[in-house]
């Protein structure tokens, strides 16, 4: 097990995690999540959804490294996108990780 499987383990255990796509939109909005990890190789069109939302909310996009089968063996549920929802937590999953230009929404600027 490596470093980033144990992290995302603790997390779901300590209940810190929002899984998949709808979740992460929803803590986005909610101003709930932390960061946002997509696994590697996560759709083009999942991407620019979540690289949209996140800039919208301010909220930072990280690469996993992980694809969504390790992140399923992980988490005993298969998904591209995780969200971390405790700030200790998404800055201790975040070292590391290649961070994702987020598109930025025309009324944030």
């Amino acid at each position: 097990m490596n470093n980033k499987t144990g992290l995302l383990t603790i997390c779901a255990k300590a209940g810190k995690l929002a899984i998949g796509m709808d979740m992460a939109k929803d803590s986005c909005k909610n101003g709930n999540a932390r960061a946002v990890f997509t696994a590697s190789d996560l759709s083009e069109k999942s991407l620019k959804e979540m690289k949209y939302y996140c800039g919208r909310y301010g909220v930072k996009l990280y690469a996993l490294g992980m694809t969504m089968d390790e992140v399923g063996d992980a988490l005993r549920k298969r998904s591209g996108i995780i969200t971390v929802l405790d700030k200790g937590f998404a800055q201790s999953l975040a070292k590391g990780l290649d961070m994702i230009d987020t598109i930025e929404s025309e009324w944030r600027s």
